[in-house]
């Protein structure tokens, strides 16, 4: 996007905006500066990442008004410059006694609190630092504007609520250059301060945090070995001429991509090889090579082998459960590069550069691709979940049935309900969970805790252990609860891909309906939204008694009489320890 012209981007948003189906994503944009460029650079830079956005631009300098209207939508960008907040304040400050000044601040303030108050149910919001660079860059003493704009950023920063996001425009400016960032001549005539350079990379900049709420968020980063992860061929130079560690220029280099994949995997990220290899020497190389800074702990599958690498990351695949969206290869070769990009476009792909010098940073640009907000237990033993799964799928085989298999298991079910100290677990779930979820919505940490907030809402989660270990909260119900009809409607119904098989979704709606009959409700309704990934559950509450009350389009509604509840088989096997 960064080298297209704006009539290209024009172009192109109008040809996405035709083809996705998808439900639209409203975005609203709040600012005192005329900013109406950006409407289609942003719908483009997040149609391309298959997020139909529908970007609204409000009415100019009115932004708390608008603050108002918006508040249905699922996002809102806050352009709030400090040069604008009265007319010509930029050149007007210096002349504005102290006290007039601090007034200002204070009724700015004032105003961010109301903002923030009219906002406080909205899933997203986005606000800008406020910044002088515009009109400061050039000199070497902090003036009032300086003052009133570090005030101001300082204040946000200490009431910032949980579902805002401060964006610091500094590192967009210092990225193009001042120059690049503005036009004084549209600033003047309309007030128009920002060029389009500035905003193709300002919504590639904020991409991520859109790419999250979506649930579009990479899950895994495979890397290739040779070249990719330490300079030199294995199988033809042998592992003393290898190079990875600072005692070579090249070595250096390799030595921080270890460590920046390192940082991956303790952020959650999944770490997996791919590479045409003898797999016993590259094992041999990560467990005793004193300069390997990744082991075999880190890795969560390794496919060494003598396969093309489409039909290896196909299988990565396959083993993790995950889809290929989800996913990021790293690989030397162009010849490896072109072939996934070809049989699997679906895997973001990086090719390490020829210039080796560009390699550490190319990777850290992929950070963004793995945004996310809150590191949670399940992020830190995520690679052990993993490896403990496969030691399960491995005993499977010995029994003569599943239900053999399920009992010997000694499986335990812990069920919270209205659990805060859950809240980016939760959240996370609803972000990532795709193929065990009926309805696909996708909540922030704000919502969540406004859910367990509401008492005409409940919020039930479940973590599972068996006898090879704890896999953590692993399934959720949201249910809004009508105690005014007797009914209740369930919202939201997810489990974790890891724990699929185990009939924890029977007993885990059991236990969601015990609990709903208790309030002696009459009837509980449901929905199933189809997506391209949750086909697996598009029958499950028909094979759980409920009703099709009407399908409409990719919308299944379901209802049941609590009364006619049955439960669907012995789950005897699955303990519920706190009952």
């Amino acid at each position: 996007m960064i080298d297209f012209k704006y009539s290209e981007i024009l172009k192109l948003n109008k040809n996405f905006e035709k083809k996705l189906q998808s439900d639209a994503y409203k975005i609203a944009i709040l600012s005192n500066v005329t900013i109406h460029q950006i409407k289609e650079i942003l719908e483009y830079s997040l149609r391309i990442q298959l997020i139909n956005a529908q970007v609204t631009i409000g009415n100019y300098d009115n932004i708390i008004q608008e603050s108002n209207r918006f508040q249905d939508y699922h996002a809102a960008i806050i352009f709030w410059e400090a040069y604008n907040i009265i007319e010509g304040l930029h050149y007007k400050a210096e002349m504005i006694n102290d006290n007039n000044l601090n007034d200002l601040i204070g009724k700015t303030k004032s105003e961010i609190d109301l903002v923030f108050r009219n906002f406080n149910k909205m899933p997203l919001v986005l606000i800008n630092k406020f910044s002088t660079t515009m009109f400061s860059s050039l000199k070497l003493k902090k003036n009032k504007l300086d003052y009133l704009a570090e005030q101001l950023n300082n204040y946000i920063d200490k009431i910032i609520p949980d579902n805002c996001k401060v964006i610091n425009l500094e590192t967009i400016f210092s990225k193009i250059s001042v120059d690049n960032c503005f036009d004084f001549r549209y600033f003047y005539s309309s007030k128009a301060p920002y060029t389009i350079s500035f905003f193709k990379r300002y919504s590639e900049f904020i991409r991520p945090y859109f790419i999250h709420a979506n649930g579009k968020s990479k899950k895994v980063i495979i890397f290739d070995c040779d070249n990719t992860l330490w300079k030199g061929v294995l199988g033809e130079e042998g592992p003393k001429n290898i190079e990875m560690s600072k005692m070579t220029k090249d070595g250096a280099i390799f030595e921080e991509v270890q460590s920046i994949a390192l940082e991956l995997y303790m952020n959650g990220v999944l770490i997996c090889l791919c590479s045409k290899n003898n797999h016993d020497d590259v094992m041999e190389l990560i467990n005793f090579n004193k300069d390997m800074l990744l082991k075999e702990k880190h890795i969560t599958v390794s496919k060494i082998n003598w396969l093309d690498k489409a039909t290896n990351i196909k299988s990565i695949s396959e083993e993790l459960n995950i889809g290929l969206d989800a996913i990021v290869f790293v690989d030397d070769s162009s010849f490896e590069i072109n072939l996934i990009k070809n049989q699997l476009p679906e895997v973001k792909v990086i090719q390490v550069p020829g210039e080796l010098y560009r390699y550490p940073q190319t990777l850290r640009k992929s950070f963004n691709l793995f945004y996310n907000p809150s590191l949670t237990e399940e992020d830190k033993n995520k690679t052990k979940m993993y490896k403990i799964e496969k030691k399960r799928k491995v005993a499977k085989h010995s029994f003569n049935s599943i239900e053999d298999y399920l009992k010997s298991l000694d499986l335990k079910m812990k069920i919270y309900e209205d659990d805060g100290s859950l809240v980016p677990r939760l959240s996370q779930m609803t972000q990532k969970t795709n193929q065990f979820n009926l309805t696909t919505q996708r909540y922030t940490e704000n919502d969540i805790n406004r859910f367990i907030q509401n008492p005409e809402v409940k919020v039930y989660s479940f973590s599972i252990s068996d006898k090879y270990g704890d896999s953590g909260i692993t399934g959720m119900g949201i249910i809004n609860l009508d105690n005014i009809n007797y009914s209740a409607m369930i919202d939201t119904f997810l489990m974790s891909c890891r724990v699929i098989g185990r009939n924890l979704e029977f007993k885990f709606l059991d236990y969601i309906v015990k609990k709903v009959k208790q309030k002696n409700f009459l009837k509980i309704e449901a929905n199933y939204f189809k997506t391209p990934k949750n086909i697996q559950v598009n029958k499950f509450y028909e094979n759980n008694s409920f009703s099709l009350k009407e399908e409409k389009g990719f919308q299944k509604k379901y209802f049941i009489e609590t009364s006619s509840y049955k439960q669907k088989r012995n789950l005897n096997y699955i303990k519920i320890v706190n009952e």
